[in-house]
């Protein structure tokens, strides 16, 4: 079974296409291939995940959406309503949740660490929040939300992931209640550090990094233990 880990930049990609991989990937991984890692920026879309009600969140009519260039997706992930946009990036690991030890709620928490230890080395204090699923950053008296999370585990595999806001516009997240939270905004690494942002490339190199020793650090030998449930979160 592969242990390795093939990193894969797919540039600018619709959701849909990226998505399409995602499965065909998910199919390869659970069947013993390499594990991969999906790096994405994605159009403008507004993404729904499995929850009934996530369509509440939506302040803008999809016939509206469609004139202004933002597509609607409904999606198989876990979490609610979400903005992706250019000036974001989108990862997504399709990889066996037993082979590094992860239950479902194990591996999102291990995402949100990953994201928290990239953004620390650009001098961002990134939390998470026990009662919201994400990465968050001090925003005055409230939390911003820097990064969303959301997942989907079948056959033991991941797929859908983070997508963690570098130059994103912000105004995108207008025509949502972000993941349904109606006291919570959102921000980007380039809103808070201004001048100093570097780079979305340079950014990629670190979350990439950070991602891929922290799987070879958490993958273990094969276990008798059944893999996770098909679940979502």
């Amino acid at each position: 079974m592969g242990d390795a880990i093939t990193v894969e930049d797919l540039g600018n990609m619709s959701y849909r296409d990226a998505w399409r991989l995602q499965e065909e990937a998910v199919e390869k991984v659970a069947a013993g291939a390499d594990e991969t890692l999906f790096i994405v920026e994605h159009p403008a879309v507004v993404t729904l995940g499995r929850r009934d009600d996530s369509i509440k969140n939506l302040k803008t009519s999809p016939q509206k959406l469609e004139r202004l260039g933002v597509e609607v997706v409904h999606s198989d992930r876990g979490g609610d309503i979400t903005f992706h946009g250019p000036g974001q990036i989108v990862a997504y690991p399709i990889i066996r949740l037993a082979n590094h030890g992860f239950m479902v709620s194990g591996y999102v928490h291990w995402l949100e660490a990953m994201v928290i230890a990239a953004l620390a080395e650009l001098g961002i204090q990134g939390q998470t929040d026990p009662e919201a699923v994400g990465v968050w950053v001090s925003d005055g008296e409230k939390l911003a939300k820097i990064c969303a999370i959301g997942v989907r585990i079948r056959r033991g595999t991941s797929l859908h992931g983070l997508a963690l806001n570098v130059s994103t516009d912000l105004a995108g997240f207008a025509h949502i209640v972000p993941c349904g939270l109606t006291d919570r905004g959102v921000t980007s690494i380039g809103k808070i550090l201004g001048v100093k942002s570097p780079p979305l490339a340079e950014v990629k190199e670190i979350l990439i990094r950070h991602l891929t020793t922290g799987l070879a650090a958490s993958r273990r030998a094969e276990t008798r233990s059944s893999p996770a449930n098909d679940s979502s979160q």
